[in-house]
């Protein structure tokens, strides 16, 4: 991996912002993601984002934490305990830089620890990549959590993207197991990164999972545009 991202997020921390990232998915054209986006306020922050980090409670695991926005807000302004972990070592670098006390390179499926609230926002669900690989995420997450904890993830359902026949069914590739599963695509400053695995997962998949694996799910409240906060307990 190039760390495409990662790059772009400490080069606009550094003051090197020249350009956006371009990111595109199997089913979606090119689409431009600001870099400033990746550093907005609270105030900034869609509904679903704010309620989740009203939300939040205890000793924090911010996970896929990138810039760093969700983790700087509750340290700062709700004076939790926040660990924020990414894969990204530019981008954890670039957290460090911004003030995050605790911030550290890391996967969490090798990650330890216990936690009041693993958070898992702009589709942090996705990580898994691919729809069976949800059952191993979620019981590894359930082991850092406390008695109490809880996990607040967001993900979007996204049929709404396939075409519908003249019955009002959906056209899905055959080529995937769930119609959630794509290729995400990412460059930026002229490099590519390999493709990889990106899964959106609508809610009563999610919530089947959860229960398989012994948790609540609890939808919490629902975007503009098909996307959704869920709360998953033991």
């Amino acid at each position: 991996m190039k760390d495409l991202f990662g790059k772009a997020i400490l080069d606009y921390q550094q003051g090197n912002y020249t350009e956006d990232i371009v990111t595109a998915t199997s089913i979606s054209e090119e689409d431009s993601l600001p870099l400033p986006y990746l550093f907005r306020s609270y105030s900034e922050m869609p509904l679903l984002e704010q309620t989740a980090l009203q939300l939040s409670k205890g000793k924090v695991l911010d996970v896929g934490c990138g810039a760093g926005s969700h983790s700087l807000y509750l340290q700062n302004e709700r004076n939790l305990e926040v660990t924020a972990i990414d894969v990204s070592e530019a981008a954890i670098e670039a957290c460090k830089l911004r003030g995050i006390t605790h911030a550290e390179t890391a996967d969490v499926m090798e990650f330890s620890g216990q936690f009041d609230t693993i958070l898992l926002l702009m589709n942090g669900a996705g990580m898994c990549g691919k729809l069976n690989r949800i059952t191993a995420f979620l019981n590894h997450l359930k082991t850092l959590l406390t008695d109490d904890g809880q996990i607040l993830v967001d993900s979007s359902d996204i049929i709404y993207m396939f075409d519908e026949d003249e019955d009002g069914g959906k056209w899905i590739p055959s080529e995937t197991d769930y119609y959630g599963e794509l290729l995400y695509y990412v460059s930026y400053k002229g490099e590519h990164e390999a493709p990889f695995n990106w899964l959106y997962i609508d809610y009563n998949t999610l919530q089947n999972a959860a229960h398989a694996c012994g948790l609540q799910c609890e939808l919490i409240v629902e975007g503009e545009h098909y996307d959704y906060l869920a709360k998953l307990t033991k």
